[in-house]
Parts: structure tokens; C-alpha cells; sequence
């Protein structure tokens, strides 16, 4: 840990702007999570994972502040990471690590554990007034004087969590800081038995949100987790790589020149032209590489069926596109 701090605190890093605007990011993702955390996802009981999920879990039962829960888990286990797997985890993570836990505190101590979106505050004698069956459905978070009881919306709830949550974690992510947590616990485990990383993630958080289960709840908490979950990642996927969907097209032609007009002449874009042989019969044909726009790829399909519509196409999806013409290489330098 003292490694990676060390080589955080470079002065070309700290008076570069890119730089500067990254810890920004880091900040506002962390507080923007903690926010999310204590107003959505800690009234409800709902754990999407992670050490502040299981938090939420154990703050139902044992009545700790979040903040103390999740500093019991997560500096012993940047510690216990930074022993066993060295030192992995930068100075933004350890920053975003004690943001988290410095804003949870607040929003807990100084506006409480009640919810943003409900269907109601209730007090004690209303909740004795109903029958035991109504007061089953009711939610309650904190306790004495802090105590408080209210009609619960989940669904409204998880979807905006679900977007709070995204929001926040792509902010972190995309200042190039990495998300600690329950995270270490799958990178040691991965060391000791090789097992894919992104499957013992899956694992950890999958067994973090069936904790849920102990509230007594059901599987209605674990079932809106899972929501939370998918609609964060969505949303993170959207902050870090934008809203603009990218098609790596391969066209396999023999009608090159007539091809490379409608790309260079009609649609103003660069491709890779590669020679190619086919299996079957071994003839010489010709490839072009291209990376387009999802609206340019039905402009070059319209183009290409009166250019050669003999040719064979292939399309995928790609996540992110550098370079040229698209996102440039510098502004995803951490």
C-alpha cells in the first residue's frame, strides 16, 4: 500500500489536469454511492453486493451505523489485499475507499436511515392498528427515537437505486480507480485456486445478496437486488464507455474497389483492407475492416447492396472504439 501511495503523489500527476479532473470523479462517484446506499438501498434492505451490502444486512440485525460496519470489513481487507496480492490497489481506490465510508457516516448521523421514495410514514400506534398480516408488508429502519416505519415501494426504489448506484460506480470507474470490497476477497481466492476471477465475483456478491434472507423477507430482497445489480451495471457500462453503440464490420468481397468508393468517398470513413483466401476453394478474395456508428451501419448496408450485394458481412458489437474518427487514445489515459 505504501508502494502504490508513493506513486500516486508524483507532481506530474498532481498538477496535471486530466489528473486533477479524475479525483474529481473519484470524489463525486464516492459520495454520490454513499447517498445511494443510505437513502435507497440501506431503508429497504436490499444488499447489491459488495461489503456495504452485506453492511445493510448487518445494520438490520445489529442496529451498527453503515459506515462502521463497512470500515470493520473494508480496511482490513485493503490491508489483508495489499499483504497478499501486493500493491494493486492505487491511491484513487484507497481515496474512494475512505470517501465512501466518511460521507456514509455523515448522511447516516445527520439525515437518518429514512427513505427518499416510499408510500407513507407511518408511526408506532399506526403500525399496532393494523392487522398483523398489513404490518408484515411494512418496512422499519433504525431504532428508539429513530425509529421509522413506512409503506415500502420497491420497484420505484430499485430502479432508481439501480440508477444512483450505476452513476456512482462508473464515475469511479472511469477516474481509473478500481472498486475494493468484497472484490479482494475474490482476487486472494482467485491466487490460491486459479479459478476465474469474474466467476468467484459472481459468487461472493450472489451469496452477499442471499444474505437478504435472513431479514425475514423472503426472496423478494434477493430478487430486487438482482435488479439493482442489473440495472447498475447497465448504467455504469453508459457512463464509462457513452451512449454510442459501436459495429466492427467485416465485408468479405470481390468487388474491392467499389466497396472501398461507398467507404472512403460516400460514408467519409477510414477501414483495413487485408488479403484473404478462402477455405473452401482457396480463392483470393479480398477483406475490409471497419469500425462504424450503429446509424452509419444502415447507411453502409443500403450502400453496399448495389455495390456488391454478392458480398458477405459479418457484424459485432464493440464495446469501445479508439482512435481516429472515434474516441481519442489521450483521454482514457489514467
Amino acid at each position: 500500500m505504501a508502494t502504490a501511495l508513493k506513486n500516486s503523489f508524483s507532481k506530474d500527476q498532481w498538477f496535471n489536469k486530466r489528473e486533477l479532473i479524475s479525483y474529481l470523479l473519484v470524489i463525486s462517484g464516492s459520495i454520490i454511492f454513499a447517498f445511494g446506499n443510505i437513502k435507497f438501498a440501506t431503508p429497504y434492505g436490499l444488499a447489491p453486493g459488495g461489503t456495504y451490502g452485506l453492511s445493510n444486512v448487518l445494520n438490520a440485525i445489529v442496529h451498527w451505523k453503515v459506515s462502521y460496519l463497512a470500515a470493520c470489513m473494508d480496511i482490513p481487507l485493503l490491508i489483508i489485499g495489499t499483504l497478499i496480492l501486493g500493491p494493486r490497489f492505487g491511491f484513487k481506490t484507497i481515496l474512494s475507499t475512505f470517501v465512501i465510508l466518511g460521507a456514509t457516516w455523515v448522511i447516516e448521523t445527520y439525515w437518518g436511515y429514512a427513505p427518499i421514495l416510499h408510500n407513507g410514514i407511518l408511526d408506532a400506534s399506526q403500525v399496532a392498528a393494523m392487522p398483523e398480516y398489513m404490518q408484515n408488508t411494512m418496512c422499519s429502519i433504525g431504532q428508539g427515537e429513530q425509529l421509522v416505519w413506512f409503506v415500502p415501494d420497491y420497484f420505484m426504489n430499485t430502479i432508481v437505486a439501480g440508477l444512483i448506484y450505476g452513476i456512482a460506480i462508473g464515475l469511479i470507474f472511469k477516474s481509473g480507480a478500481t472498486s475494493g470490497g468484497s472484490d479482494i476477497i475474490s482476487m486472494i481466492i482467485n491466487k490460491y485456486t486459479h479459478l476465474p476471477l469474474g466467476t468467484l465475483v459472481i459468487i461472493v456478491d450472489t451469496t452477499i445478496t442471499l444474505s437478504t434472507l435472513v431479514l425475514g423477507k423472503g426472496f423478494r430482497l434477493p430478487i430486487y437486488s438482482i435488479l439493482l445489480i442489473v440495472i447498475e451495471g447497465k448504467v455504469i457500462d453508459i457512463v464509462v464507455d457513452g451512449l454510442k453503440s459501436y459495429k466492427t464490420v467485416f465485408i468479405v468481397t470481390n468487388k474491392y474497389d467499389a466497396v472501398r468508393e461507398v467507404i472512403i468517398s460516400k460514408m467519409k470513413r477510414g477501414g483495413t483492407h487485408i488479403h484473404a483466401k478462402g477455405l473452401y476453394q482457396g480463392l483470393e478474395r479480398d477483406l475490409v475492416y471497419v469500425s462504424l456508428t450503429r446509424r452509419e451501419l444502415v447507411t453502409l448496408r443500403n450502400l453496399l447492396s448495389d455495390a456488391d450485394p454478392d458480398a458477405f458481412v459479418s457484424v459485432s458489437d464493440s464495446s469501445e472504439v479508439m482512435g481516429r474518427g472515434f474516441k481519442a487514445l489521450r483521454s482514457n489515459a489514467a
